[in-house]
């Protein structure tokens, strides 16, 4: 009886530090680490910068472990969207986190985020874009779902959709594997895009960047997909309704005031993709 008595307690002991690790996360969720012993377990609505880094660190390398991403190596061309990038990221409004800007050697036209200041940049959209100040549109456009946090929330939600999230939270590997899908398959809501290009657009300005090139990329992108199916705009829709939103949020006047609409300096600093 005293042996019986003594499973209930610790019964009832193990489902209250449940409770708590899924209610006060800040402190209960160690309690729980410790009674799973090394099992990872993440509260994707609750997750800290530092452990939103080190997911997104995790999805970049199983990013690149598959194959699905495959980077280009010149290193002046990563070291100039590393140098734009920084710019932008630190006159964000989430300047507190590491941001890594990586190129992806792919012809397509297409760029995403993960979590944790993670950017992905292919060379086929370096191409397309006109000057410094159509690519740092992309840039801080990707930055902004960043700071709004964008993919951990479609993470949420792809998790309770496909039913491995827990009362406890996510496992780590799952969190993984539909980080990845968010970030390469899966479109963004209409708000996250808008939240975005808000974002981005004041991003885009605070650096210094002529605001104009936000809509003349995306007026090009609209144009190249009536001749074909563009991978970027099938994770980024709505582009006609961003584009009519954008033009009511910049001044006309000072549309075209700012650094980057140089062309042919552009041309110079891409010349190995061309």
């Amino acid at each position: 009886m005293v042996k019986r008595r003594k499973r209930y307690l610790i019964a009832i002991i193990v489902t209250l530090i449940i409770t708590l690790s899924y209610q006060l996360p800040s402190y209960g969720n160690r309690w729980f680490e410790i009674l799973i012993q090394g099992v990872q377990i993440l509260q994707i609505t609750q997750l800290s910068d530092a452990d939103e880094v080190k997911l997104g660190e995790k999805i970049n390398q199983q990013l690149l472990e598959s194959g699905e991403v495959k980077l280009n190596r010149d290193r002046e061309i990563n070291g100039y969207l590393d140098k734009m990038g920084q710019r932008l990221a630190q006159s964000s409004d989430r300047p507190n986190i590491p941001y890594t800007f990586l190129v992806v050697n792919d012809d397509s036209v297409n760029a995403f985020a993960t979590m944790g200041g993670f950017v992905y940049i292919h060379t086929g959209l370096m191409v397309k874009a006109d000057n410094e100040a159509e690519l740092a549109s992309v840039v801080a456009h990707e930055i902004g779902h960043i700071v709004g946090r964008h993919a951990l929330k479609q993470m949420r939600q792809q998790a309770i959709a496909q039913g491995v999230m827990t009362a406890t939270g996510l496992d780590e590997n799952e969190a993984i594997q539909i980080g990845v899908e968010v970030g390469l398959r899966l479109p963004r809501s209409r708000e996250a895009e808008k939240e975005a290009d808000q974002l981005g657009l004041a991003n885009l300005k605070s650096a210094g960047y002529a605001p104009i090139a936000m809509i003349t990329f995306m007026e090009k992108l609209l144009k190249l997909s009536e001749s074909g199916t563009l991978t970027i705009l099938s994770t980024h829709p709505a582009t006609s309704e961003r584009i009519v939103k954008l033009r009511e949020a910049i001044d006309p006047v000072t549309a075209n005031q700012g650094d980057g609409l140089n062309s042919k300096e552009y041309r110079r600093q891409i010349q190995s993709l061309l």
